[in-house]
């Protein structure tokens, strides 16, 4: 944490070092915070997906634009197994997790982003989540070109966030967590950051996109061969009917080939930690260790995935849900297993500026331990929260999970955990 707070530090006196130096062009510096086609990490970014395709744009010279998180939570959670003695819980504070943002527009439609986790559950030390570039418009080959249909097109290439289903849009990512209405993430963590390309195309109300990558989550040329690319698809509709009610509808699939090495990666991939620190951790520090409360199916031959996902905002309240099914083998396996995710979560936001809201969230997964075995876990979460700013967030949570019918010996067996968690997150 000390590192963290080093590294934070002198990246705010570098910013603080540019913006002094920032030439003026026409009222405007290259610090200005507002770009296009950008998802805000602020309130403003609540309920966006994609970020906005803005094609009437123009460009005044190099936008540098300087973001962060800072998130701590205090935690008082209980927990239970039947195969083992579990460690004591005590009520107190996790580590404080940063997170540090460099957004940059190069060129009219161009704009690159980088995001480094400072501290993390899973990494007490600085390290880059990953970056990519997002071309909106082709006018550094020259201006205009194939502008009527750049009007309607994106292209991503990089290290970056997959962009398979919603769900990834309302989680927490390490320390940014003011777009997820409750502390915790999903039940099943769909969130990978593989090298890859995807392709969108927007038309009034409707998106598509299309996508590959590598299937690696650690990149190296080295390799046993046994790695094949993934693919991604998506198509959606989204509309703003009135100024009172919204509904989208995506759809998503996921299929990853062969990865022996350590797996595939949608399940596994986050590299930050979850939100429920210690649970179901036995006296001896077995357990989940950085991943725990989540279920992750470790397929490590061919998986596939689909996820459906209904958005609905009337007024100040608002559905959002998850319908996944992920089925894939093992090495050697000859046999096909299958879990089935699904959630829902109802939020009410009131207040001017919807600075206040209350929700719950109720999640369940089944599926196929291994050929024999079929288990399934339940999560429910109450969460309320309060904007003091647009950038501050103080959250309330409240959650109960339960494991059913893990065989005997599993940790898991006769596993429950539930609790209390105070969160706060500060994003810019």
């Amino acid at each position: 944490m000390r590192n963290s707070i080093k590294y934070f530090g002198i990246a705010l006196m570098m910013a603080a070092g540019f913006q002094a130096q920032a030439q003026e062009v026409e009222g405007k510096t290259i610090w200005d915070r507002d770009l296009p086609n950008f998802r805000e990490n602020d309130q403003r970014g609540i309920n966006d997906f994609e970020a906005k395709k803005d094609t009437d744009t123009e460009f005044d010279g190099l936008q540098v634009r300087l973001g962060g998180a800072s998130t701590i939570q205090f935690q008082s959670l209980d927990h239970e197994s039947d195969a083992a003695e579990l460690q004591n819980l005590e009520a107190n504070f996790n580590l404080a997790t940063a997170n540090l943002d460099l957004d940059v527009l190069l060129y009219d439609g161009v704009r690159m982003h980088l995001r480094t986790y400072l501290s993390s559950q899973h990494h007490t030390e600085a390290y880059v989540k990953g970056g990519y570039i997002q071309i909106d418009k082709l006018d550094f080959i020259s201006e205009g070109f194939a502008q009527g249909l750049m009007d309607n097109l994106r292209i991503k290439i990089g290290h970056m966030e997959n962009n398979y289903g919603d769900a990834h849009f309302r989680r927490t990512d390490n320390a940014h967590s003011l777009h997820n209405p409750f502390v915790g993430n999903y039940l099943m963590d769909s969130f990978t950051t593989e090298v890859g390309a995807e392709v969108y195309y927007f038309s009034g109300p409707w998106l598509g996109m299309v996508g590959f990558t590598n299937g690696k989550l650690n990149q190296s040329t080295a390799g046993d061969g046994e790695t094949d690319p993934s693919f991604l698809a998506k198509l959606g509709y989204d509309k703003q009917f009135n100024e009172d009610f919204r509904f989208r509808l995506t759809g998503s699939l996921l299929h990853s080939g062969h990865n022996y090495g350590r797996g595939n990666y949608l399940y596994t991939g986050d590299r930050a930690g979850t939100r429920y620190y210690n649970v179901m951790t036995d006296v001896d520090g077995n357990g989940p260790g950085f991943r725990a409360g989540r279920i992750n199916p470790s397929f490590k031959n061919e998986m596939t995935s689909v996820m459906i996902n209904p958005f609905i905002k009337y007024g100040g309240l608002e559905f959002f849900g998850v319908i996944e099914t992920i089925s894939g083998q093992d090495k050697g396996d000859t046999d096909t297993r299958t879990y089935n995710h699904y959630a829902g979560e109802l939020i009410y936001r009131f207040g001017a500026n919807e600075d206040f809201y209350l929700g719950g969230r109720y999640s369940t997964v089944d599926g196929e331990l291994d050929n024999s075995t079929d288990i399934s876990v339940n999560r429910f979460q109450l969460g309320a929260g309060w904007f003091l700013t647009k950038n501050i967030l103080a959250k309330l949570e409240y959650v109960n999970q339960e494991y059913n019918d893990y065989p005997a010996g599993n940790l898991n067996n006769g596993g429950q955990f539930n609790g209390i968690t105070l969160e706060a997150a500060i994003s810019f």
